[in-house]
């Protein structure tokens, strides 16, 4: 039995899917019954915990092989990653009480870096999941290719997409989240002791105009990249409603300028980026 949580998501329910096609057992991890249900009616077991009970997760974590474990994604966190520390306390206090068999730990590129930026919220989550005894995989993945599901509105509608990744011709790290979600539970399945870090990313790296080319390719019509000035960025997040934009800006400072980067040799994920780009198309 694998808990599973996350599972509503893109790659928390890649992990779930593929322990299901392998055969294995799977209990879902939700904090209602009703997003319990698709996976219950899949074969899953439920078990009801939110991130803000570290006693409810505590008894979800119990008496599994194994355990995937991500943090609720913040974009836009208060100063400090208060969110984020009570959240990985929990976790941790939950990983402890349980004592599951392993722990695959989704992590990040990056996560190394010691310049402040967002992803930081995930090295505060390897250092208290790396003082349990248990078992532990890092999962470092690189940027989501399905981040560009907020390019499909301006490509369709304009033809040309806003790029904060920048220069234009530069290669980015991507993965898509069905390859992090296999990798995932393949190491569930694994059978290792003490810590590991796994890296990951996809076949080929990509860069922003390559993205605007395959949705160019997929539509039938010219779709063009067009960068945003750096100096443009704290006003726009500003206007979407960010409070503390910063973290999110220095984080794609760490992908233009090249800080944020895997530390060893990542493994390759088998998705390209036009499969993942066609699913995002209505």
């Amino acid at each position: 039995m694998y808990a599973v949580t996350g599972i509503t998501g893109k790659v928390g329910g890649a992990v779930a899917r593929t322990l299901l096609g392998a055969g294995q057992s799977v209990r879902a991890v939700v904090r209602s019954t009703e997003k319990g249900l698709p996976w219950a009616q899949l074969g899953c077991e439920v078990a009801l915990a939110d991130v803000d009970d570290a006693q409810a997760m505590a008894q979800a974590f119990t008496g599994v092989d194994g355990v995937f474990i991500m943090l609720p994604s913040n974009f836009d966190p208060l100063p400090g990653f208060p969110e984020a520390r009570l959240i990985v306390e929990n976790i941790r206090q939950a990983l402890e009480y349980a004592k599951p068999g392993k722990v695959v730990c989704l992590s990040t590129i990056g996560v190394q870096a010691t310049q402040p930026n967002l992803l930081n919220q995930l090295q505060l989550l390897e250092q208290a999941v790396g003082t349990l005894d248990t078992p532990v995989a890092f999962l470092r993945p690189g940027w989501f290719m399905e981040n560009a599901l907020w390019d499909v509105a301006p490509a369709i509608e304009h033809g040309v997409i806003p790029s904060f990744l920048q220069p234009l011709d530069k290669p980015v790290p991507m993965i898509a989240t069905a390859d992090v979600g296999r990798v995932a539970a393949e190491l569930l399945q694994d059978v290792w002791q003490g810590q590991r870090v796994v890296e990951l990313e996809g076949v080929q790296r990509v860069t922003p105009n390559q993205i605007a080319e395959t949705f160019a390719r997929l539509l039938g019509k010219p779709v063009s990249m067009e960068t945003v000035p750096r100096e443009r960025w704290q006003a726009l997040f500003t206007a979407q409603g960010m409070r503390n934009p910063l973290p999110r800006m220095q984080m794609i400072d760490g992908f233009n300028e090249g800080w944020i980067e895997f530390e060893g040799t990542p493994r390759k994920g088998q998705v390209v980026l036009e499969t993942v780009l066609r699913t995002l198309l209505p």
